[in-house]
């Protein structure tokens, strides 16, 4: 006779710091992951490329490239940077952004990569502008290559015709009077850092200060690959920034002083009011 015995599962518990831990760390790969899958996709097919020819140009199996666009696999970093070049867009926007809700028309390009700005218009066809407000500012680092991020920035109509990209950014410090604290200073996209003129003033995105709005020279010793930020304030010392920093720039066209309001008063909706009182159409 054999006796069997039932070996009993043990069970398995998990701790609800451990189970935020697994979910904080699965929940962002997973959404990323998505986000490759996607954009790869879309990418080939603007191409009107196959699958099969795509894996040829990337150096990859077929097999291996449709792993990546159903969301199976992540592609590493250096075939990531292979990808990005090979479609000339950038890698953020290849990683973060949602280039599904991208018009490809509205490619523009900066140094080898391209920026996605997605083109908004009102209901009788003129150009809308995307406000970056104070609560932005902080994230706009993050999100600038983000169509997700864009497109949830309320926008506005300018009273005049504009032509090009245009961005409004709310400075914040007193380096550039008579500009005070909280003024909306609108911005043209710069294509090219080869476009910037010694002298004229810029909002420039850089990896490590963010936005900052300075006068901007290029250093004469340095062959063009270095500019130097100036404040009109001459209390604020001047410093020089690499090419290889600067992520974005855009053009002074003009600004809007929000200098009635304290900056504590500074929220949205006080800037709305601000600028619906000088005849500026506000979205969103």
């Amino acid at each position: 006779m054999r006796l069997i015995f039932k070996q009993e599962k043990k069970k398995t518990f998990f701790s609800r710091s451990k189970i935020t831990k697994i979910f904080s760390i699965f929940v962002p790969n997973y959404l990323a992951m998505s986000k490759i899958a996607t954009n790869i996709r879309v990418l080939r097919d603007l191409k009107k490329l196959s699958q099969e020819t795509l894996a040829e140009k990337l150096e990859i199996n077929r097999s291996r490239l449709g792993s990546y666009e159903e969301g199976r696999a992540e592609p590493p970093y250096d075939l990531l940077v292979v990808i990005a070049d090979f479609f000339n867009v950038s890698i953020d926007a290849l990683v973060r952004g949602d280039l599904s809700k991208t018009d490809p028309e509205a490619l523009m390009k900066i140094g080898k990569n391209r920026i996605l700005f997605p083109v908004k218009v009102d209901k009788d066809n003129n150009d809308m502008i995307e406000v970056v407000p104070v609560k932005a500012m902080a994230g706009y680092l993050n999100g600038y290559a983000d169509p997700q991020f864009i497109e949830d920035l309320p926008v506005m109509n300018l009273p005049f015709k504009i032509v090009g990209k245009h961005r409004a950014f709310t400075i914040k410090g007193d380096s550039m009077p008579p500009l005070k604290d909280g003024t909306i200073v609108i911005g043209k996209y710069t294509e090219s850092l080869n476009e910037i003129k010694d002298g004229q003033t810029y909002i420039i995105l850089t990896k490590n200060d963010g936005v900052v709005y300075k006068r901007l020279y290029r250093e004469k010793k340095k062959s063009g690959d270095t500019f130097e930020f100036h404040s009109d304030n001459k209390t604020y010392a001047s410093y020089s920034i690499s090419s290889k920093e600067i992520l974005e720039v855009w053009g002074f066209v003009c600004s809007l002083n929000i200098g009635e309001y304290k900056p504590q008063d500074l929220n949205m909706e006080n800037v709305i009011r601000f600028l619906q009182s000088q005849r500026v159409e506000m979205g969103k």
